[in-house]
C-alpha cells in the first residue's frame, strides 16, 4: 500500500488534469464558436464521411463478412452442371443428381431442391396462390435446420423412390401464422396443393429463408411432382442441389470428382448429356449472385469518399493552424509549454470527432433503414442475409478505426505544423515565414489527391449511368408499351390432359379478345425476361455441332409474338393450321439461325429434340421444321447476352399453366383488373398472379434496379466529393492568396491590373486542377475496368464521360478560386505594405 502522501499527491494530479481537461473542453467549445466557418465545415465534412462508410460497410459486414446463419457453414456448396451455352450454374436433372449422389465421394449429403412454384391452396373460403417448392428428404438436415415445431423430412424420402414418398408439408413460419393462426394443432392436419393432400409435420423457424428460392411458404416432398416427367428426362436440368462437404474435403477436390462424374455420364447418355459438365462453387458465393460487386464497388466509393473527407480535413487545419500561429507564439511567451499547446489540441481534435461521429453514426442508421426499405420486398426476400445488417463487433471495430483516424488527423496535423514553427519568432514576425510556403504546397498537395479521387468517383458514376441509359435502351426484339401481363395457375384434376389445357387457353383468349381497350392477346410459358428452360437439339440430315446443341425453349400460342409485335425477319408465325394432328412446327431467333445456319437458309430445315427412352412422352427423334425467323427477344436478363431460343406452338403441347400478354388500345394497367375477373368467371378454381404492364415488368426487373442503383449510390457519393473538393481547393486558394497579400500589393503598386491578379490566381488553381485530371484519366480508366462487370454497353476508357467529368472539375475549380481571386484583386497596395 502506498503512504498516504503519495496517496494523495495522485489525487491533486488527477484533480489538476480534470481541471485542465474541463478548461481545454471549454476552450476548446469557444474556439469553435469563433470560427463558425471552420467548424460546420469540419463537422459536416467528417460527418458525411463517416456515415458513408459505416453504412456502406454495415451492409458489406452482413453479406460478404458474416458467416451464413447455417452450422459449418463453410462445408456448404451449390453443385451445377455447366451448360454448351456459357452457363456455369446450371441445375441438374433429376436423374443425374441420384447417379451424383450414389456416385460421389466427397460429400457427406447431398439435396436437391426444384424451382419456386406457385401452389393453389384450396380451402373452405376457396383457392389461393402460395409458394412452394419440393425438396428431398436430407435437404433441412445438411442446412443444419430443425422445425421449432414438429419434424423434418425423412431421410432420403425421395432419393431411392418419388412414388414412395409420403405427402408431407413443412410449413414456413409465416405460412403457420397465416394459415393457422401460429396454433401447435397445425401439426397433423391436411392441406390441399394442387389438388393433392399434405400432412403438416413441422413448421421452420421464424429466421430461416433460403436465398434461393425466396419467400417460400410450403416445402413438400418430391411427392408433389411425382408425375412429372421432367424428373425422368436426363435433359431437363431444372433442380437445385446443395451439398455439405465432408470433413477435409476442399471444393477443388469436389470439384475434380463431381466433374468426373458427369464426363461418364456423357458418355453412358450421349443424347441429353454431351458436352455438359459441373461445377461446385461455395454456397456463399452461390447466394450472392450480382450482388457482391455491386457491394465492393460501392464500399470503394464510400471508402474515397471518407479518404476525400480526411483529406480534407486535413487541408482545412493546416491553414487554420497557420492563421493560430500568433496565438501559439503568445501562449508559449505567457509560459505554456509545447506538451500544453499538444494536450490543447488533442481535446480540440476530441470534441470535434466526438461530434462528427455522433452525427455520422445516427445518419449511417438512417441512411441503411432507407437503403433497406428502397429494395423491394420480392427482391429482398431472395438476400436474406441483408435482415442481418446490424451494429455487431465487426462493425464496431470498423468505426473505431475509421474514428480514431480522424481524431490522429486532427490531432498530428496541428502538433506537426507545431513542430516546424519558431513560436516566438511567429509572435515577432506577425505569423508569416517562409514555412507557410512549405505547408501552402502541401496543401496543394492534398487538394491534387482530392480532385484525383473526386474524377475517379465522377468518371465510375459516369459510367454507370451512361450503362444504366444503355440498358433502358437496348433493343427488346418487342414493343413493350400497352401490354399487359398475367399468369395463371389452374388446377391440375381439372386440367390434366393436353386437350383440357388448350380448350382452357382457347376460352381464356377469348374471354380477353372480347374486353373493351384489348386489341390482341397471346399465351406464352415464360414471359420475356422471366428466363426460358433450354434442350438439346440435333438436325436433320446433318452431324451433331458438339457445343452448339443447347437452345432455350419457348412456348407460345399463334397470337403472342403479334401481340408482342416481335420482328418477324423471315418467314412466317404460327397460325391456326398448326395444331396438334399437324406437322410439328417452330419459329426460331436471329441467334440461333446466326449459329447454325450461318451460310444457310434456315427455313424449311427440320430439327428434333433430344429425348430419353424413359421418358413417358418419349416417341423418338420426330422432326420439326423451322417456319420462320425472329429478331432476338430478350427472354433472359436485361444485360445478358442474346441466346439461341426455339418457339414452340402451343396447340401443339399446352400446359394447363401459362402467363399472358395483350396489347391494349390505351394505357394498360386499367385493364388487368378486369382481365382477373374475366378469367375467374371462366373458373373460380384458376388462381392468377403477377398483374403487370410490360413497362412495369421492365422497371422492376434485377437488372435495371442493381444498375440504377448502382448509378444513384456512386453518383451521390461522387456528388459530396466534388463539394468536397472544391471546398477544399477553396481553401488552399484562399490561404495562398492570404500569404501573398504583401507580394500582390507590390504587383499592383507597380502597376499590375486587377485582370491580372485575377489571372494570377485563376491559374493556380488552373495547376492544381490539370494535374489532378492528368493523374485522375489513368486512376479512372483502371477503376473503370474493375467495374466492369456492372456497366453495360460502355467501356472504361469512355472518351465523352471523361470528357465530361474534367469539363465539370475545371469549370468547378474555377468557381471555387472566383471568390479569393476577386479578394485578391481588391488588395488595396498601401493597405497592404502597412499590414506588413
Amino acid at each position: 500500500m502506498k503512504p498516504p502522501n503519495a496517496v494523495h499527491k495522485i489525487s491533486v494530479l488527477t484533480a489538476a488534469w480534470l481541471q485542465s481537461l474541463l478548461h481545454d473542453l471549454r476552450f476548446s467549445a469557444r474556439i469553435l464558436r469563433k470560427s463558425p466557418g471552420f467548424a460546420i465545415t469540419t463537422l459536416l465534412t467528417l460527418s458525411l464521411g463517416i456515415a458513408a462508410a459505416v453504412a456502406i460497410f454495415g451492409f458489406v459486414d452482413s453479406a460478404l463478412i458474416q458467416p451464413l446463419p447455417y452450422p459449418n457453414s463453410s462445408q456448404l456448396v451449390g453443385v451445377f452442371e455447366t451448360s454448351p451455352l456459357g452457363s456455369q450454374r446450371m441445375g441438374y436433372s433429376f436423374l443425374n443428381y441420384l447417379d451424383m449422389d450414389r456416385a460421389n465421394r466427397v460429400f457427406a449429403s447431398t439435396a436437391a431442391y426444384d424451382s419456386p412454384s406457385d401452389f393453389i391452396l384450396s380451402d373452405r373460403e376457396g383457392v389461393h396462390q402460395v409458394n412452394g417448392v419440393g425438396v428431398t428428404g436430407d435437404f433441412f438436415r445438411i442446412l443444419g435446420v430443425t422445425p421449432i415445431l414438429g419434424q423434418g423430412f425423412a431421410a432420403n424420402s425421395a432419393t431411392e423412390n418419388l412414388l414412395a414418398a409420403p405427402s408431407t408439408v413443412i410449413l414456413s413460419y409465416a405460412a403457420w401464422q397465416t394459415w393457422f393462426n401460429g396454433s401447435p394443432d397445425a401439426l397433423g392436419k391436411t392441406v390441399t396443393l394442387n389438388g393433392e393432400s399434405y400432412s403438416v409435420i413441422g413448421v421452420l423457424p421464424r429466421s430461416f429463408q433460403f436465398a434461393e428460392t425466396g419467400a417460400t411458404e410450403f416445402w413438400t416432398t418430391f411427392r408433389l411432382f411425382a408425375e412429372d416427367p421432367c424428373k425422368l428426362s436426363r435433359g431437363c436440368a431444372k433442380f437445385g442441389v446443395i451439398a455439405r462437404l465432408k470433413d477435409g474435403v476442399m471444393v477443388r477436390e469436389a470439384l475434380s470428382d463431381v466433374k468426373a462424374i458427369a464426363a461418364r455420364e456423357a458418355k453412358e447418355h450421349p443424347d441429353p448429356d454431351k458436352n455438359r459438365s459441373a461445377n461446385v462453387i461455395p454456397f456463399s458465393q452461390v447466394i450472392l449472385g450480382d450482388v457482391q460487386p455491386i457491394l465492393l464497388t460501392l464500399l470503394c466509393g464510400a471508402g474515397l469518399l471518407l479518404l476525400i473527407a480526411y483529406v480534407n480535413v486535413t487541408g482545412l487545419l493546416l491553414a487554420r493552424s497557420e492563421n493560430r500561429r500568433r496565438e501559439f507564439a503568445v501562449r508559449v511567451s505567457l509560459g505554456a509549454g509545447r506538451g500544453r499547446l499538444m494536450q490543447q489540441f488533442v481535446t480540440e481534435a476530441m470534441v470535434v470527432v466526438a461530434v462528427s461521429s455522433a452525427s455520422g453514426l445516427f445518419a449511417a442508421a438512417f441512411a441503411q433503414r432507407l437503403l433497406l426499405k428502397l429494395i423491394p420486398a420480392e427482391m429482398l426476400s431472395y438476400m436474406p442475409y441483408l435482415r442481418g445488417v446490424a451494429w455487431n463487433l465487426h462493425v464496431t471495430v470498423f468505426i473505431a478505426a475509421i474514428v480514431l483516424i480522424a481524431w490522429a488527423l486532427l490531432t498530428i496535423t496541428p502538433v506537426l505544423r507545431l513542430s516546424f514553427v519558431n513560436l516566438r519568432g511567429g509572435l515577432a514576425a506577425g505569423g508569416r515565414g517562409g514555412t507557410g510556403t512549405v505547408w501552402r504546397n502541401l496543401g496543394a498537395r492534398l487538394v491534387v489527391l482530392e480532385l484525383v479521387t473526386t474524377m475517379v468517383l465522377l468518371s465510375g458514376a459516369g459510367l454507370l449511368t451512361k450503362g444504366f441509359y444503355e440498358l433502358l435502351h437496348v433493343d427488346l426484339g418487342f414493343v413493350p408499351s400497352h401490354v399487359a401481363t398475367l399468369s395463371i395457375v389452374s388446377p391440375k384434376s381439372k386440367y390434366a390432359t393436353s386437350e383440357q389445357a388448350l380448350e382452357l387457353q382457347k376460352e381464356v383468349l377469348r374471354q380477353l379478345q372480347n374486353l373493351p381497350g384489348i386489341i390482341a392477346a397471346g399465351t406464352v410459358r415464360d414471359l420475356p425476361l422471366s428466363g426460358v428452360g433450354s434442350t438439346q437439339i440435333g438436325f436433320v440430315g446433318r452431324p451433331n455441332l458438339g457445343i452448339n446443341n443447347e437452345v432455350g425453349h419457348q412456348v407460345v400460342s399463334k397470337e403472342y409474338l403479334s401481340v408482342l409485335e416481335a420482328r418477324l425477319l423471315k418467314g412466317r408465325y404460327f397460325n391456326q393450321d398448326d395444331n396438334a394432328k399437324a406437322p410439328l412446327v417452330a419459329i426460331i431467333n436471329q441467334t440461333l439461325a446466326r449459329r447454325y445456319f450461318s451460310d444457310l437458309e434456315p427455313i424449311g430445315k427440320q430439327y428434333f429434340y433430344h429425348g430419353h427412352p424413359s421418358d413417358p412422352n418419349w416417341a423418338g427423334p420426330l422432326p420439326i421444321q423451322i417456319i420462320g425467323v425472329i429478331a432476338d427477344i430478350k427472354e433472359y436478363g436485361l444485360d445478358d447476352a442474346a441466346k439461341p431460343v426455339v418457339y414452340s406452338s402451343f396447340d401443339q403441347g399446352a400446359d394447363a399453366s401459362f402467363s399472358i400478354a395483350v396489347r391494349t388500345s390505351r394505357e394498360a394497367g386499367p385493364v388487368l383488373p378486369s382481365m382477373i375477373a374475366a378469367i375467374h368467371k371462366i373458373d373460380p378454381e384458376i388462381v392468377t398472379s403477377d398483374a403487370a404492364t410490360m413497362p412495369d415488368i421492365i422497371q422492376n426487373s434485377s437488372a435495371v434496379y442493381w444498375h440504377r442503383a448502382s448509378a444513384w449510390l456512386v453518383g451521390i457519393s461522387a456528388a459530396f466529393a466534388l463539394a468536397l473538393s472544391i471546398v477544399g481547393l477553396y481553401g488552399v486558394i484562399a490561404y495562398s492568396v492570404s500569404q501573398r497579400t504583401r507580394e500582390i500589393g507590390v504587383r499592383m503598386a507597380m502597376g499590375a491590373t486587377p485582370s491580372s491578379v485575377y489571372q494570377l490566381v485563376l491559374k493556380e488553381a488552373g495547376r492544381l486542377t490539370l494535374i489532378g485530371i492528368f493523374v485522375g484519366v489513368p486512376a479512372s480508366i483502371a477503376a473503370g475496368t474493375l467495374m466492369r462487370s456492372l456497366l453495360f454497353g460502355v467501356h472504361a476508357w469512355d472518351f465523352l464521360i471523361l470528357s465530361a467529368v474534367s469539363i465539370v472539375l475545371i469549370t468547378s475549380a474555377l468557381l471555387a478560386s472566383y471568390i479569393p481571386a476577386r479578394r485578391a484583386a481588391s488588395v488595396n497596395p498601401v493597405e497592404a505594405l502597412r499590414a506588413e
